[in-house]
């Protein structure tokens, strides 16, 4: 209501590049007789993805009363694009209509102010509320259930179809669906493949031989023998011998392969999303929230732990879990471990008591010396709005969302996701220059520079050669490090899981 207590008519959702997972764009007029969530998101945002299962209940809940309309108000220059958006909404199963808000236009006129903001518009199209940030379920169900009563009362709701068509069903399957993260291990010539939306792990030689596939594909938290385990998009990976460790991203929990017995198990994360802060406790009882990359000590993990903006460690020998580094708030700030802060760490990689991290929100790479140090520092990049695409040192250099690191010889090879490339940081001289990759979305084949990526997540170093995690490519791409030559890794004898299950979560 304005300042005189009469109803606000709800902004016209104008200015948008393109409407997704409709037949045509939407207005006011085709919304009227029902109550509509706008959801003011941007893909990047960690805690725009959490609000996707409170999105899904609302839907369900209120099947015929209720429209959810994603306004995508992107925050990278990356995310700006349609062609970007459509694969994030297959990626993540997003069915609702959505508008691309590239130029913010639908943003500035409802006075959004931050990622995520939802708005409820009743079926009259006037404003009813607003509300910032993650949670808070019970309270949205209790006001849309008011508002659709008050309208039913009236005999002016709508529950009628709207004009969908979904974006999922315009790109075909693959053998890998956008696959997070890849692990190469010299000793075994193995490649380990977080084959994210189809729920499971890929193990391949180096050579591209698949041998075993870990996971049933579809979408669960369930132990037990490899044809029979879930995982719920499945990130980060990292080996001891024949332990093979995940980081279960959408389960919220780490999972421990038994490469030898041939059965997932448990190690840290009750299935529950973290809500606020933690101080941790027993691995088996712990909430964690959203961890998307490991690294191995001898008895510890270490987790990039994205949600909470922190690092975290599982002591593997105590069972025990609990934050390590990262105040919680989401900021470039170095220092001391417990003071400094980060954002939506992504990406992992060790050399000797050095750890890096890619620190994708601020788009930075960082360093973590462990202990006895226990400090860190900015080794590279700008902050959470200076990004960009800049071959410099130290500062002056920009990423754009980096969300994986490699260490191969001393120096750090980067994902740098929203830039489409690979990148080469050296620790010592800061200084940063493109190894592979023109800066365009594709799927290009060639020498160096010329090649292309399509939003490349995970990266792993071994042989004078990286392997890099092409999500948007759905493919495994090699990189050798001398020449910067780019080729595609013929994966064979892999199939897709049954589609039904995947997309579904149900045979």
């Amino acid at each position: 209501m304005d300042a005189a207590g009469s109803p606000l008519a709800a902004p016209a959702l104008e200015g948008g590049a393109a409407w997704l997972n409709v037949a045509r764009p939407l207005s006011w007029p085709d919304l009227r007789g029902k109550v509509v969530l706008l959801d003011f998101w941007t893909y990047g945002c960690i805690n725009c993805m959490h609000l996707l299962p409170d999105l899904r209940a609302l839907e369900e809940r209120f099947a015929r009363e209720l429209v959810v309309i994603g306004v995508h108000s992107p925050k990278f220059t990356n995310e700006r694009h349609t062609e970007n958006l459509r694969r994030i909404l297959v990626r993540y199963q997003i069915e609702h209509p959505v508008v691309n808000d590239a130029e913010l236009r639908i943003w500035r006129a409802y006075g959004a102010q931050s990622w995520p903001t939802r708005v409820i518009v009743d079926p009259a199209g006037q404003l009813v509320g607003t509300a910032q940030g993650e949670g808070n379920l019970p309270g949205f169900v209790q006001a849309i259930a008011t508002v659709v009563r008050v309208f039913d009362e009236r005999g002016e709701m709508d529950r009628g179809p709207l004009p969908i068509a979904l974006e999922r069903d315009r790109l075909a399957d693959s053998p890998l669906l956008f696959p997070g993260k890849v692990l190469a291990d010299p000793a075994s010539d193995r490649l380990y493949i977080s084959d994210s939306n189809h729920n499971r792990i890929v193990i391949a030689t180096q050579q591209g031989e698949v041998i075993e596939t870990i996971g049933s594909g579809l979408i669960g938290d369930a132990d037990g023998i490899f044809s029979q385990a879930r995982f719920h998009r499945p990130q980060g990976l990292a080996l001891d011998r024949s332990a093979l460790y995940v980081a279960d991203t959408e389960n919220h929990q780490v999972r421990a392969v038994d490469l030898d017995a041939r059965v997932v198990e448990t190690v840290a994360g009750t299935g529950r999303q973290a809500i606020g802060r933690s101080e941790g406790s027993e691995a088996s009882e712990v909430d964690l929230n959203s961890p998307w990359d490991l690294a191995l000590k001898p008895g510890i993990l270490i987790v990039a732990m994205a949600g909470p903006h922190q690092l975290w460690v599982i002591d593997l020998v105590n069972g025990q879990a609990y934050p390590y580094a990262g105040s919680g708030h989401e900021a470039r700030q170095d220092g001391a471990v417990a003071d400094a802060a980060f954002a939506q760490p992504s990406g992992l990689a060790l050399d000797g008591g050095t750890l890096f991290v890619a620190d994708a929100e601020s788009n930075v790479i960082r360093a973590v010396d462990l202990p006895p140090v226990n400090l860190v520092t900015t080794v590279a990049g700008g902050d959470l709005f200076e990004f960009g695409d800049v071959d410099e040192t130290g500062d002056r250099a920009r990423f754009q969302h980096p969300l994986g690191v490699a260490v191969h010889d001393g120096l750090v090879y980067v994902a740098d996701t929203y830039n489409h490339k690979v990148r080469v940081l050296d620790p010592r001289t800061r200084r940063v220059r493109t190894l592979a990759g023109d800066g365009i979305a594709g799927a290009a084949d060639g020498r160096a520079t010329r090649a292309r990526f399509a939003e490349p997540g995970g990266i792993s170093a071994t042989g004078g050669r990286l392997f890099v995690a092409d999500t948007n490519n759905h493919a495994i791409r090699t990189i050798e490090i001398a020449s910067g030559d780019v080729k595609t890794l013929e994966l064979r004898g892999l199939q897709p899981p049954n589609a039904w299950s995947y997309l579904t979560g149900r045979r």
